[in-house]
């Protein structure tokens, strides 16, 4: 059995993080890299077994062909690519909200309009934890082209559709490709890139992610207007497909991570979990009133469900969710901390469009660029603080300094909206609010990767996204009673645009004696935001400072090495 590889502190050598994992490959000058500027941690993966370590060893015949390290070309096209496929998945999130009128328009049914956004973020977000697991079990690649094909194939679909039924079908595949883009994206980076270097690539996808969360509204309307709502769908085709074409030629299939067989009954239970609280919170308070059966039935739907997935983890051999990952406190944190910081994020600036128009009657397109600010402080402080992380090598500061940031402003924008302050001051605390949250994300997912073992890594990314992803849902569904509870009962149209998260010229003529009610109730999300943030600041200090660990002699899982032309 070959010598696993070593590195020499002295000679500060460090293997290529993505092709290190290959038996008997000897560490060359061209996957040398110099040491970052502070002390990487290595954890030693040789089995307490050696039989089990001669067993697990593939025979000669059987082992991959040693691929050299990647250029920082083939790095580039892999990242970029990936890019792509995350903005186009983040945008079909949003990019219907201004084409919602010309659709039903054209295919009428309004009453169940809602569900051309809810069934994408429905399939979208159970599918997250599903291509995690699948990832590190089958491998990266093959998951990741998988995805994509999926969601291409549901976008034709979608700008094929002739019937609102059609339409929200297709929406469920397009999401069900869609929920791979995020967790896998990252979980390929952290395969091809050290920790030391990761946080600069981490924090890319973050500004990629809030950048097109914001423009997806404005896109929708420019593509609706110039050609049809059938082109924010049929446009993906060619984009996506260079993005596919990217990935096949470049990224190539490491070792899977071993013949397990697939949990069916595990990812059944935890689909059929998700989906029956991802109701509750999707239709609550909109399509299903609080206090009603539907609401109460998913809901405990949800926890039966869930109480037969916990029971089926602990007896399973091989589980879609490893038990062993909630046992890492890292994880655990980080899960936590997401979920209470995109709750109030979402819970608040959700509304700040809609509180443009009722208060001050500005147009569909001149609120949505309230939002602008949010997005180009999260841009630069995503970049900024992967930069940090790269030479600190500590990804708990920045943090903290992102959430104590976030806490001012949400209190800033909370008193601004209540003293009635123009927006002179208020976009400058949207910015504010946008540079503290792009401090937290892409650092958080650097610290899961680096307290997660390698096989974990893609399941483990996956369920940090979910639960973010959750915790936001949370936060809509919370803001949405809290803004609802204040209306008075007669006024059902306002209830009825405040669920639907859109509001038209009539009824702000209609509502203006509600201005009022809007700006106190608006003004109280963004406190309760702060208080939620406060909370995640609070869980976040237990989080453990890890040092960077450099995982280059991992055993093989599911990593993706770049291809050579």
């Amino acid at each position: 059995m070959g010598k696993p590889l070593r590195k020499s502190a002295r000679s500060g050598t460090l293997a290529n993080a993505s092709a290190a994992h290959i038996d008997d490959a000897p560490l060359s000058k061209e996957s040398a890299r110099p040491p970052a500027r502070h002390a990487l941690r290595r954890i030693p993966d040789a089995p307490a077994d050696p039989a089990s370590a001669c067993a697990s060893k593939p025979a000669a015949g059987d082992r991959q062909p040693v691929h050299a390290p990647p250029s920082a070309r083939e790095v580039r096209t892999i990242y970029w690519a990936l890019m792509v496929v995350i903005g186009l998945g983040t945008l079909d999130q949003s990019i219907v909200a201004t084409a919602l009128p010309r659709i039903m328009s054209d295919l009428g049914d309004i009453a169940k309009s809602s569900w051309i956004v809810t069934a994408y973020v429905l399939s979208s977000t159970t599918s997250m934890p599903l291509y995690g697991k699948l990832s590190d079990q089958f491998g990266r690649k093959r998951m990741i082209l998988i995805a994509v094909a999926v969601f291409l194939v549901g976008s034709l679909l979608c700008g094929l559709s002739r019937s609102l039924t059609e339409l929200i079908a297709a929406r469920v595949v397009q999401g069900l490709g869609a929920g791979a883009f995020l967790p896998l994206s990252q979980a390929i980076i952290a395969d091809l890139i050290p920790p030391a270097q990761r946080g600069h690539k981490q924090g890319g996808i973050a500004a990629v992610f809030a950048a097109t969360s914001v423009m997806g509204p404005l896109l929708g309307g420019v593509i609706t207007d110039a050609l049809s709502w059938h082109w924010i769908f049929l446009l993906n085709l060619p984009v996506g497909g260079a993005a596919l074409y990217n990935i096949v030629r470049k990224l190539r299939p490491g070792r899977p991570g071993g013949a397990q067989r697939i949990d069916y009954l595990g990812s059944l239970l935890m689909t059929a979990a998700v989906t029956a609280f991802l109701l509750v919170l999707s239709l609550g308070g909109s399509a299903w009133p609080w206090h009603s059966p539907q609401v109460y039935g998913s809901a405990g739907a949800g926890l039966v469900l869930t109480a037969a997935l916990l029971a089926h983890l602990r007896r399973t051999a091989a589980p879609i969710l490893p038990p062993t990952l909630f046992d890492n406190t890292v994880f655990n944190i980080a899960c936590i901390v997401m979920s209470l910081t995109f709750m109030g994020l979402f819970g608040a600036t959700l509304f700040l469009p809609l509180f443009s128009q009722l208060v001050s009657g500005t147009g569909a397109t001149e609120s949505g660029l309230l939002m602008v600010p949010l997005m180009l402080g999260a841009v630069i402080s995503s970049v900024m603080g992967g930069r940090i992380l790269a030479r600190i090598g500590r990804y708990k500061p920045t943090q903290v300094a992102g959430l104590s940031t976030a806490i001012v402003a949400f209190a800033l924008l909370a008193w601004s909206i209540s003293a009635r302050l123009s927006y002179w001051f208020i976009e400058p605390c949207v910015f504010m609010l946008g540079i503290g949250l792009g401090l937290v994300m892409p650092n958080m997912t650097v610290a899961v990767q680096n307290a997660l073992p390698v096989a974990q890594r893609g399941v483990g990314t996956a369920m940090l996204t979910f639960f973010r992803s959750l915790g936001g849902l949370v936060g809509i569904a919370g803001s949405s009673a809290i803004i609802a509870s204040q209306l008075p009962a007669t006024e059902a149209a306002a209830r009825t645009a405040l669920a639907g998260h859109h509001l038209s010229g009539s009824l702000h003529q209609a509502a203006g004696g509600l201005a009022d009610i809007y700006r106190s109730s608006i003004a109280e999300t963004f406190a309760v935001g702060s208080a939620i943030v406060a909370l995640a600041l609070v869980v976040l200090l237990r989080l453990p400072e890890l040092a960077l660990v450099d995982r280059d002699d991992a055993p093989p899982d599911a990593q993706g090495v770049p291809a050579h032309d």
